[in-house]
């Protein structure tokens, strides 16, 4: 059988009548802004432990930011829920709050860790690329080290840049919740 989606008003009626919602997002992001209901239960965790005994329930919606996370992984989140009833919320997050229902959002915590790295990788090319036709095509490299970069990222899952920034001070006030 097929996980379904359900749409935020959906998901709300049945989290209202017992249903665990339960984000699949990193702990970053979670602590950045959450909705109030969602218990944090990163993906790589479900996928290697299984779902906690505490967020069993007869039925369960899975969330991510955009709902993209949760439909590339629908199968195994469908078999991490079983025997329970489960259903991805459409849209994520941000479909959440398209329908204007609230969030927790705490805007103290650093910016989740990918989009740190988009910031960076984008703001260095950038400036390798003004700083070649401004003062000397030499900065042309800086933007071809950290294209590298990024394809060596994709190509193999590790990140050089977002070890660097996850140990930058700004990012040490993020606590995952137990």
């Amino acid at each position: 059988m097929a996980i379904g989606t359900l749409t935020a008003r959906e998901a709300q009626a049945r989290i209202a009548a017992g249903a665990k919602l339960i984000d699949v997002r990193d702990a970053d992001e979670y602590l950045r802004e959450h909705i109030p209901q969602a218990a944090l239960a990163p993906l790589p965790t479900l996928e290697q432990h299984g779902l906690p005994v505490q967020l069993r329930s007869e039925q369960i919606i899975f969330h991510c930011q955009s709902g993209k996370r949760t439909q590339n992984n629908a199968a195994r989140l469908e078999a991490v829920a079983a025997p329970a009833e489960a259903w991805l919320l459409e849209g994520g997050i941000e479909g959440w709050k398209n329908a204007g229902l609230p969030t927790v959002e705490d805007k103290s915590q650093p910016l989740p860790l990918m989009r740190q790295v988009q910031i960076a990788a984008g703001g260095l090319t950038l400036a390798g690329v003004v700083l070649g036709y401004t003062l000397s095509s030499g900065f042309f490299l800086l933007s071809g080290f950290v294209g590298a970069g990024l394809v060596f990222a994709g190509l193999t899952g590790f990140c050089g840049m977002a070890r660097l920034l996850d140990k930058m001070p700004w990012n040490r006030r993020a606590h995952a919740p137990e």
